[in-house]
C-alpha cells in the first residue's frame, strides 16, 4: 500500500517534468564536439524525455545519468583548449609506451606524459627502496633522451615547460652539511671527492636539459618563459656541489644557456660576481670556482672591444682578489686564463692587474710564491713599456724579497725571471732603476747560496751584468758597501740601547711585587 496519496503523485509528476525541462534547456546550449557526442545527446535526450514518463525516484537516476553524460563530452573538448601539462591524468597517454607505438601528432602529448612521471623523486640513500620504479623512470629518462636526439619537431610550449619543470624538480636541491671540519678542495692528494647516489637518474636529467638547450629549432624568445631568472640562479648554486661529475655536466649547460639566451648574459655575469664575491670575503668555502672560471675564460674572450666599464670592474673586483683565498691553487690555472685574456684584450690593465697581484702577494706560503711568479711572469710578456714603468719599482722590490727567500724553489723561480727575453729586455732598458734595488741580493746569491742551481743562475746574472753596463755594478757595490756599513752601525746602536735598558732594568728597587721607577736619563732607541 502506498503512503503516498493520489494528489502527492501528482505533485511529484509535475515537479519531475519541470525539471527535465529546464535540463534539457540547460543542455541544449552546450556545444557538440562531434558524432559521437551527438549520439551521446540522443542518449541523454532520450533519457531526459523518459523522465516524464516515469514517477518517483526512477526520474532522477536518468536525469543524472544524461548529465554526467553531457558532462563527458565537456571534459573531452577540454584537452583541446587546456595544455596537456595540466590535463587530468585519466586523459594522459600511459608514460610507458613506446614512442614508436604512437603517431606523429601524439608524440608531444606522450612526452610530456613520460616527463610528468619522472618528475617523481626517489631516496637513494636506501637502493633497494623502490627498485622497480626508479628503474621505470631511469628508462623512461633514456627513451625521453632519444626523443630529443633523433626528431626534429619544434617543441610545443607545453612540452618546454614540461621539461623545465621535470628538470627542476630532480636538479634543484639543498645539498648536506659538511660533517667534518672545511678543507678546500684540491689541498690534499688523499681527499676524495664525494659522488651523489642518485647519480644514475641524474646523469639522464642533465643529458635531457643539454639536448634540449642544444636544439636547433628552440627559440629563446619563447623559451625565456621557463629558462628564466629564477632557473639560472638554482642553476648557479648546484656548482657548489662536491661531486665533480655534476660540475662538469653544469659548465656545459651554463655555457649553452650563456650562447643561447643574449638577454640572460648581464645577469648571470652579476651572479656569477656575488658568488665569488661571497667566496673571497665571507667563506671562502666553493667548489666550483674553477668550473665557472673556465666557463668565463671562453666568455672573456668574445668581449668586444673598447671593454665595457662592467667588464674591467669585473677583472679588478672579482677576478683580481681571487689571489686572496688559501684554496687559490685549486683554481689557479684557470684564473690566469682570464686575467690574461683580459691584457690581450687591452693591454693598459696589465698595471693595475699586477698591483693588484702584489696586494694579495702571499708571504709565508712558498706554494702560493711558486704560483704568483708563473703568473707574473705571464703578464709581464704581454706589458708594455710606458705600463711597465708605472709598476717596476714595488714589482723588484717584491721580487728581491723572492731573491732573498729562505725557499729554494722560489729563490731559483725568481732569478728565472731573466731567462725571459721579453722581462730581460725591459729590466736592461729600465736597469739604472731596477738594478739597484735587487743587486745586494743577487751578488749574495752569486757568493754564498746553498743550492747550486741558484748559485749558478745568480752568477750567471750578475756576469751578464759586467758585460752590459759594468759602471753601473760598480755603482751598484758601492752602494752596497754603504748600505752594508749604515746596517752595521744601525744594528750596533740597537744593541747598544738594548744592553743600557737591560741595566737600568736590573738596578730597580722592588717593594713587595711592584718595582719602582727612579728618575734616570731620557733613553732613546733608534732601530
Amino acid at each position: 500500500m502506498s503512503i503516498f496519496g493520489p494528489e502527492t503523485a501528482g505533485l511529484l509528476l509535475a515537479s519531475n517534468s519541470t525539471i527535465s525541462t529546464m535540463i534539457k534547456q540547460f543542455l541544449a546550449k552546450i556545444p557538440r564536439k562531434s558524432s559521437k557526442a551527438n549520439a551521446t545527446d540522443a542518449d541523454g535526450g532520450s533519457s531526459s524525455s523518459s523522465v516524464t514518463t516515469d514517477v518517483g525516484n526512477n526520474g532522477f537516476i536518468n536525469t543524472y545519468n544524461a548529465i554526467s553524460s553531457r558532462l563527458n563530452t565537456v571534459k573531452k573538448m577540454s584537452s583541446s583548449i587546456f595544455p596537456a601539462s595540466i590535463m587530468p591524468a585519466g586523459e594522459m597517454i600511459d608514460p610507458q609506451i613506446p614512442f614508436k607505438d604512437v603517431q606523429n601528432s601524439e608524440k608531444l602529448r606522450l612526452l610530456i606524459s613520460k616527463l610528468n612521471l619522472c618528475s617523481k623523486l626517489y631516496d637513494f640513500q636506501d637502493q633497494a627502496q623502490d627498485s622497480v620504479e626508479k628503474d621505470i623512470k631511469r628508462q623512461t629518462l633514456v627513451e625521453i633522451i632519444d626523443f630529443l636526439s633523433s626528431e626534429s619537431a619544434k617543441l610545443s610550449e607545453p612540452a618546454m615547460f614540461a621539461i623545465c619543470k621535470m628538470c627542476g624538480n630532480n636538479l634543484f636541491r639543498d645539498f648536506p652539511p659538511k660533517n667534518s671540519v672545511y678543507s678546500p678542495r684540491g689541498e690534499t692528494e688523499d681527499e676524495e671527492p664525494s659522488f651523489d647516489p642518485a647519480w644514475s637518474h641524474l646523469h639522464l636529467v642533465y643529458e635531457i636539459l643539454l639536448r634540449f638547450l642544444s636544439q636547433t629549432s628552440l627559440d629563446p624568445k619563447v623559451a625565456k618563459q621557463y629558462i628564466d631568472h629564477s632557473f639560472i640562479l638554482r642553476l648557479l648554486d648546484l656548482f657548489d656541489t662536491e661531486d665533480p661529475r655534476e660540475r662538469d655536466c653544469l659548465k656545459a649547460i651554463l655555457h649553452r644557456v650563456y650562447g643561447k639566451f643574449m638577454v640572460h648574459r648581464p645577469f648571470i655575469r652579476m651572479v656569477v660576481s656575488n658568488i665569488i664575491y661571497r667566496f673571497v670575503f665571507e667563506t671562502e668555502k666553493h667548489n666550483g670556482i674553477a668550473e665557472l672560471l673556465e666557463i668565463f675564460g671562453s666568455v672573456i674572450s668574445g668581449f668586444a672591444l673598447p671593454l665595457k666599464k662592467e667588464h674591467k670592474m669585473f677583472l679588478l673586483r672579482a677576478l683580481v682578489p681571487l689571489h686572496k683565498p688559501k684554496s687559490v691553487g685549486v683554481y689557479h690555472h684557470q684564473l690566469t686564463y682570464c686575467i690574461v685574456q683580459f691584457i690581450e684584450k687591452e693591454p693598459k690593465l696589465s698595471s693595475a692587474v699586477i698591483m693588484g697581484l702584489l696586494k694579495f702577494w702571499p708571504v709565508t706560503s712558498s706554494q702560493k710564491q711558486l704560483m704568483f711568479l708563473s703568473e707574473l711572469e705571464e703578464l709581464l710578456e704581454m706589458i708594455h713599456t710606458d705600463e711597465f714603468e708605472k709598476v717596476m719599482v714595488p714589482l723588484f722590490r717584491r721580487i728581491d724579497c723572492c731573491l732573498r727567500s729562505s725557499h729554494f724553489q722560489v729563490a731559483e723561480r725568481a732569478h728565472f725571471l731573466w731567462n725571459n727575453e721579453h722581462v730581460l729586455h725591459l729590466i736592461m732598458y729600465n736597469r739604472q732603476v731596477i738594478m739597484p734595488l735587487v743587486f745586494s741580493s743577487l751578488e749574495r746569491n752569486s757568493q754564498t747560496h746553498w743550492s747550486r742551481t741558484v748559485l749558478n743562475l745568480a752568477q750567471n746574472m750578475m756576469k751578464m751584468l759586467n758585460d752590459v753596463d759594468q759602471e753601473l755594478v760598480v755603482s751598484c757595490q758601492g752602494q752596497s758597501e754603504e748600505d752594508k756599513s749604515t746596517s752595521t752601525v744601525v744594528a750596533e746602536r740597537r744593541r747598544l740601547t738594548w744592553e743600557r735598558l737591560e741595566n737600568i732594568a736590573a738596578f730597580q728597587p722592588v717593594v713587595g711585587n711592584v718595582s719602582i721607577l727612579e728618575e734616570t736619563a731620557p733613553c732613546i732607541v733608534s732601530c
